[in-house]
């Protein structure tokens, strides 16, 4: 049998880097995607001397619609792909009233055009053979809506909404998806947001490899829905509970009462 491949956009550095370090240690071959070529290449040669696993290296901008669609035909086409890591993501628009429209469509683009295209086509063909792994990275301000730049925290609510529901339709064919929500990581994307982590407290940063390890611990563990830092896991349970409870009276034939009784 062929040795099982992993796919991790945004690769090249931060988050995507470790993925990649960590899967090639489990025993996967790689595919890495990121825009950057050089640091593909580095990257791949060091795991490929460390490891003896087969990295190839895909330079491919996915806000580029034929760069997406090469990485998305990948996916399709190479039966040998166990995991989908969907990791490339953009953020700091600023705030929503003054900011560029072309940024704020870009992170929509990249943080949901296009992992939900690639998440699909792992989607079709994991599901057809009745396995595998799709790991889509958000972020714990998918939660706190009060606390973010809008487009960003929305783009991630997006994920996690998303990565949910495709739990739900592909657990019966043996498909994984894992949404993980980090909080404040040691990542270059802050540096790319015209943002300094080291501006943060640093109780609230996380080391990039602590988080990976955390998050392929929760893997292990079967969750669906990872938060690294979170330090008492039912308090997400009660989280999700409360929601469930809302469902029975989320779609009624008739308003609540309190639409429909005069004001006292």
């Amino acid at each position: 049998m062929a040795t099982p491949k992993a796919l991790i956009t945004g690769a090249s550095t931060g988050i995507g880097a470790v993925y990649a370090d960590r899967l090639a240690r489990r025993g996967y071959d790689l595919i890495l995607v990121a825009r950057d070529r050089e640091r593909l290449q580095a990257l791949a040669e060091r795991l490929q001397a460390e490891t003896g696993r087969r990295v190839e290296v895909c330079r491919a901008d996915l806000l580029e619609r034929d760069d997406l669609l090469r990485v998305e035909r990948l996916l399709l086409d190479d039966p040998d792909i166990a995991w989908l890591v969907n990791n490339a993501g953009i953020a700091g628009s600023g705030a929503f009233s003054a900011a560029d429209p072309d940024k704020l469509e870009a992170i929509v683009d990249l943080n949901v055009r296009a992992l939900t295209r690639l998440a699909a086509a792992a989607a079709r063909r994991f599901a057809s053979r009745g396995g595998g792994a799709i790991v889509n990275l958000g972020s714990v301000v998918a939660l706190m809506p009060e606390s973010f730049e809008a487009v960003y925290l929305a783009s991630k609510a997006y994920v996690l909404a998303l990565s949910q529901a495709m739990h739900q339709e592909l657990s019966q064919y043996g498909v994984r998806v894992q949404a993980v929500l980090p909080g404040v990581t040691r990542t270059e994307i802050w540096e790319r947001s015209g943002m300094s982590v080291d501006a943060l407290p640093a109780a609230m940063v996380m080391e990039a490899g602590d988080m990976v390890d955390a998050a392929l611990a929760g893997f292990d563990l079967g969750e669906v829905v990872t938060i690294p830092s979170l330090p008492d896991i039912a308090d997400w349970e009660r989280y999700t509970q409360a929601r469930l409870q809302l469902k029975p009276g989320l779609s009624l034939s008739r308003p609540a009462a309190r639409y429909t009784t005069p004001a006292g």
